[in-house]
């Protein structure tokens, strides 16, 4: 009970103190209610992905590192978000903003045994083009291509409440 106490605690002092920053990017106004800004991102084998060509899909887009505390606690519960949404109309894009690219990322999944569906911008123009000021941080993108939700911060990403919200985001 006492270590249950404790990590829920620690869990509420990440939220509150919310991401971990490393540089701060000239703010945007990219937030709820508005279109997406298109973006291509370039996956860990190389591949690239436009976000335009996944309309039809509910999109989440978080920007992490592999050094943020919050972001290394908040990884195993996308991977379990990931795993409750297959099949249905839905892509993760897991953006890792890490200076050393593809081998910082691989190194911490093997360390952590996850994977998640990630893409590469250690020179975070992709998240200054969302105004990303800290990580985590995770936007929310609907079927037609508009921000529902921006969400800062860390959070249990495979609850119940998240995964509902999000597959009734995907209903046809």
């Amino acid at each position: 009970m006492g270590l249950m106490r404790w990590i829920m605690g620690m869990l509420l002092l990440l939220v509150v103190l919310g991401g971990c920053t490393k540089e701060k990017p000239a703010p945007r106004s990219i937030g709820e209610g508005q279109p997406a800004v298109d973006i291509t991102l370039r996956d860990l084998a190389g591949q690239e992905v436009k976000l335009s060509d996944l309309r039809g899909k509910v999109v989440l887009l978080n920007f992490w590192a592999t050094w943020c505390p919050p972001c290394r606690a908040e990884i195993p519960s996308m991977a379990k978000l990931n795993q409750l949404m297959a099949g249905k109309p839905y892509q993760m894009l897991a953006v890792s903003i890490d200076d050393q690219g593809k081998p910082a990322v691989e190194t911490f999944f093997q360390q952590q045994g996850v994977t998640l569906p990630t893409y590469l911008d250690p020179e975070q123009k992709i998240a200054k083009v969302y105004g990303v000021t800290g990580v985590p941080e995770t936007f929310i993108i609907d079927k037609q291509g508009v921000i529902q939700k921006k969400v800062i911060g860390g959070m249990d990403w495979s609850s119940p409440e998240v995964v509902s919200y999000l597959e009734g985001l995907a209903r046809p």
